[in-house]
């Protein structure tokens, strides 16, 4: 399979600003445009037999070791932190922040991604996204403006890759135990995601990505630390122990809000039979099949017409042949994500050109709506949830010079 889903270094399946809703006629014009049945829905339904050998299904599993999803590792991975792949050119400034309310994005998943020419030898997508469902529906239908120069997106996908020679890994692949390479950004203490760019004032120690995460940490009891830390300092001049010295493999990070943290491990659909397994429960599986299906038809009730009903038991039809998936990876040629719903799919002309090379965008993976189950959110009214998100990536992988290329996600939701 061409370009592929590599879970480490050793195994692989080849293969800023905020708009608003300005004027009645805008928000006309994407009711519309909403409301139109694309001319490809047939060919969408009709996968390549090709492509679909070649779906890459992702499922969650708690790590064995924390310490093997660090980034020379090269993981895919869910929740927790990311495993940066550049550990010193990071995302920043409002590329770090929900465009719609503000607040810093949260990780939410990385695919590591590898493709055959030497500029890919490593590739890794990494995706965040804001946790308020407001910020979620509003990016559902800001995506549909296309504003090229100007996303508003509560959703944000990064691509970044390196050759086999580059300053932070050895050429050959790393043996287990191996510490990674010291040298990486200073992150933040709160959120151990983003590069922290701020210093307490107080104890000149923690860091930062932005003021209102030094709020949250001042509110959950970074004060009295600060001070234990304001006096430790005094006493000990010149001590190493500061946020910015980078000879700790793992950070500890203060936020309790991130979500779990898991391998993403894979397997090709074709491996799974079509027929379905007598028994509801897998011995090996972390939630029955009975909690996956309770939980996506709960979805389905909220479909009021028989079309939508029609294409979400499509989809659960497929998706019942190994219900724990919470990703499923193609990126071979004509490869088309699964759309649970018939409206909201986005036309050939909704996808933007690479906003680096002006090249086309191309399907590469979608993330499902299982993998909330995971990371135990709530089932309530505003609770986040979504359909599906698809990840449109440049189809050339170009070699623009900023180190994390933003990409493209689609979201669909119920």
């Amino acid at each position: 399979m061409e370009g592929g889903l590599r879970g480490d270094g050793t195994e692989e399946l080849k293969g800023l600003r905020i708009t608003s809703l300005d004027d009645e006629s805008d928000e006309e014009e994407l009711q519309q445009k909403e409301e139109i049945v694309v001319d490809d829905d047939e060919e969408e339904e009709e996968e390549d037999e090709e492509a679909r050998d070649s779906v890459v299904l992702g499922f969650v599993k708690r790590p064995k070791k924390a310490s093997s999803l660090l980034r020379h590792f090269f993981p895919s991975k869910a929740g927790g932190v990311p495993a940066w792949l550049d550990p010193e050119n990071l995302p920043s400034g409002r590329s770090c922040l929900c465009d719609l309310c503000g607040e810093p994005l949260q990780f939410m998943l990385q695919v590591y991604a590898p493709e055959e020419k030497p500029s890919t030898f490593h590739r890794t997508l990494f995706v965040f996204m804001c946790t308020s469902m407001a910020c979620l529906r509003r990016d559902q239908h800001e995506q549909w403006k296309c504003h090229r120069d100007n996303p508003s997106r509560s959703v944000k996908v990064f691509r970044c890759q390196l050759p086999r020679d580059n300053p932070f890994y050895p050429s050959e692949p790393p043996k287990k135990g191996t510490e990674p390479p010291l040298a990486r950004a200073a992150l933040c203490n709160w959120c151990g995601t983003w590069k922290g760019i701020k210093r307490c004032t107080g104890c000149r120690q923690t860091l930062y990505c932005s003021e209102k995460h030094w709020v949250k940490h001042s509110r959950s009891g970074h004060e009295s630390d600060c001070q234990r830390m304001r006096i430790s300092s005094q006493l000990v001049e010149g001590s190493s122990a500061t946020a910015e010295n980078p000879s700790s493999v793992v950070q500890k990070v203060a936020s309790k809000a991130l979500w779990p943290e898991y391998k993403i491990i894979q397997e090709f659909e074709s491996a799974y039979d079509t027929r379905m397994p007598d028994d509801n429960v897998n011995a090996n599986s972390m939630v029955s099949r009975n909690q996956m299906d309770d939980g996506l038809m709960s979805i389905a009730d909220n479909f009021a017409g028989d079309g939508e009903k029609k294409s979400w038991a499509s989809f659960q039809e497929r998706i019942d042949l190994a219900p724990e998936q919470v990703l499923r990876y193609c990126r071979s040629s004509g490869a088309k994500p699964l759309w649970p719903l018939t409206s909201g799919r986005p036309s050939k002309a909704d996808i933007p050109k690479c906003h680096y090379c002006d090249g086309p965008l191309c399907f590469e993976f979608q993330i499902l709506p299982q993998l909330l189950y995971y990371f135990h959110v709530k089932n309530d009214a505003d609770s986040l949830d979504w359909a599906t998100i698809v990840v449109y990536t440049c189809e050339a992988s170009c070699d623009a010079s900023v180190a994390y290329k933003e990409e493209f996600a689609w979201v669909q939701i119920s």
